[in-house]
């Protein structure tokens, strides 16, 4: 069908930190050089920030080089991090505190800051429309536009108003659009569902290792005035997980008495029963935590996957028409468990190629090697080079051998250590069998510092215009209950953080995986950990999804 569009010199996708530097720099660098350059930013959240979860310490080093003055600007920069203490917790009471002279120089969060990073990119969307970007909210994008020879030249965006069906509701369909631009850059966040599509069908992931990621969760509380610490970040490693089921904890003292606390759960974990959910829920009622949480009021929810694969994953960047930036390229340093500083470097370093090829006369459609080589001269690449062994040495050897190595790579070698550990099975492929497993039997939740999986997603926001078509796409409709079922007991029942997959007993005696989409908080965990890699996560409507305040 012919549908409506609109041009711009770059399109780009996601109004996260990455997209939202790269609209920035890009119209710095145009105003610096007398041209104007149109830059569009579509966005699927009903606003700028509203799927934006992340811990987050923040490293200010690439927001200092694009808004230099951005204390003067208004940055929500207002928690400097005053202390880490790191805890290895043994069991659910015993913990041992690690000295600071133990701990790998990556954990260090001296000069950085505690942030709500839904908040920040609330502050770049403001500086990039003062600059002259559109920012487009509430608006999905659903493919990208591939021209007959290959070349990406934009995207288009959902169809609004349609039934489950998948047909139009009478006065209320919109046909999506097409955005065109003579470049496009892709800043979807983790496990973009275009930039998947992209790597695939342009084979960009030829020459790295698989991808690799978490599942973190995340609660903001309000506490007592007495138990908060501006300023302080507790991280911990060890009970409620494990060696074959790895991951670690945060618990952040913001401003205004508030604290945000989770859990990031490894997706290479290995027993079927665990439900990151529950482990979250139960994490909460050790000393060390409650110590903060008791008497506190629960106040958010939410989940997100993090990429966490590091330089040894990251595919090619660039291909005819576009670039992949952020965490849809996969530039978290899981060393620090930071990638809001790097997802902007590598969208400014997008842009910078963007800008030159376009004050060049470039009509588009071309590939932009500039920006794969200014990566590789970057603080960027050194960054990630150095953290390259930091995950896949504790899938490898264990928290505590694991560790160890990390303290002497990063303290003693400088990230340098001469040889290289690889990582080569992907998370989806780590689950044994259910027969083989141990059952976790999870304590109930006491309404106080656990809570069930419902009344959570019910703080997150989260809601769908139920009726249109399901975006969580099963490739063949049997496979949950004829294989996943009898095999692993269904893992998708457990891994999933807001209750949208349940296996259903009916009347008759026979089961039924229900898929209950209109709880879907957009983590992308199911599209990655499903063993049978038989869901696919799409884009529902735009403005669909949780609505974070401040995550």
């Amino acid at each position: 069908m012919e549908r409506e569009y609109m041009e711009f010199d770059v399109v780009i996708v996601g109004a996260g930190p990455a997209g939202l530097s790269a609209a920035c720099r890009i119209k710095q660098k145009a105003a610096e050089a007398g041209k104007e350059v149109s830059v569009c930013v579509v966005e699927k959240g009903a606003e700028v920030g509203a799927h934006i979860l992340s811990g987050a310490v923040f490293e200010p080093r690439a927001l200092n080089e694009l808004f230099p003055d951005w204390k003067n600007l208004g940055a929500p920069l207002n928690t400097p991090v005053t202390r880490d203490d790191i805890y290895v917790l043994k069991d659910a009471q015993g913990a041992r505190k690690i000295p600071g002279a133990l701990v790998p120089k990556t954990m260090h969060n001296e000069g950085n800051y505690i942030i709500s990073l839904g908040n920040l990119c609330r502050w770049l969307g403001q500086q990039a429309e003062n600059l002259g970007v559109e920012v487009y909210p509430g608006f999905a994008a659903q493919e990208a536009l591939i021209d007959e020879h290959g070349v990406v030249r934009g995207i288009l965006t959902g169809d609004m108003g349609v039934d489950r069906e998948g047909q139009p509701k009478g006065g209320m369909y919109t046909p999506g659009m097409e955005l065109r631009g003579k470049y496009t850059l892709f800043a979807e966040g983790c496990r973009g569902h275009i930039g998947k599509q992209l790597i695939k069908r342009f084979n960009l992931d030829s020459d790295a290792d698989p991808q690799h990621y978490a599942i973190g969760l995340k609660e903001i509380w309000d506490i007592d005035p007495a138990r908060h610490e501006p300023g302080l970040v507790v991280h911990t490693a060890g009970w409620p997980l494990d060696d074959a089921n790895p991951g670690g904890s945060f618990l952040y003292h913001l401003e205004n008495h508030q604290v945000v606390v989770g859990l990031i759960v490894d997706l290479s974990y290995s027993n079927p029963y665990l439900s990151p959910f529950d482990e979250f829920q139960r994490y909460k009622h050790h000393p060390v935590v409650k110590q903060y949480l008791e008497g506190g009021k629960r106040v958010s929810y939410g989940a997100r996957a993090i990429v966490k694969g590091g330089l040894n994953s990251l595919p090619k960047m660039v291909f005819a028409g576009g670039a992949l930036i952020g965490c849809d390229l996969g530039t978290l340093n899981f060393a620090k468990i930071k990638g809001s500083h790097t997802a902007m470097k590598s969208g400014m370093l997008a842009a910078d190629a963007v800008v030159d090829r376009l004050l060049a006369g470039s009509e588009g459609g071309d590939l932009l090697t500039a920006y794969p080589e200014s990566f590789k001269a970057s603080w960027l690449y050194d960054e990630l080079f150095c953290s390259r062994n930091f995950g896949a040495a504790i899938h490898k050897w264990g928290a505590i051998k694991g560790n160890a190595f990390n303290f002497i790579d990063q303290n003693l070698f400088g990230g340098k250590i001469p040889f290289t550990l690889r990582d080569t099975t992907p998370d989806y492929a780590t689950l044994k069998l259910a027969a083989d497993s141990k059952k976790i039997d999870y304590p109930k939740p006491d309404g106080l510092l656990s809570f069930d999986k419902l009344s959570s997603v019910f703080l997150s926001g989260t809601n769908h215009e139920e009726e249109q078509p399901c975006h969580l796409k099963l490739k063949d409709p049997s496979i949950p209950i004829a294989k996943n079922l009898p095999l692993y007991d269904e893992p998708a029942q457990r891994y999933c953080p807001a209750g949208v997959y349940e296996v259903v007993t009916q009347e008759s005696g026979e089961k039924r995986f229900q898929i209950n989409a209109q709880n879907c908080v957009h983590c992308k965990t199911c599209d990655i950990k499903d063993p049978s890699q038989n869901i696919v996560w799409v884009a529902p409507e735009g403005a669909g999804g949780p609505m974070y305040p401040n995550m």
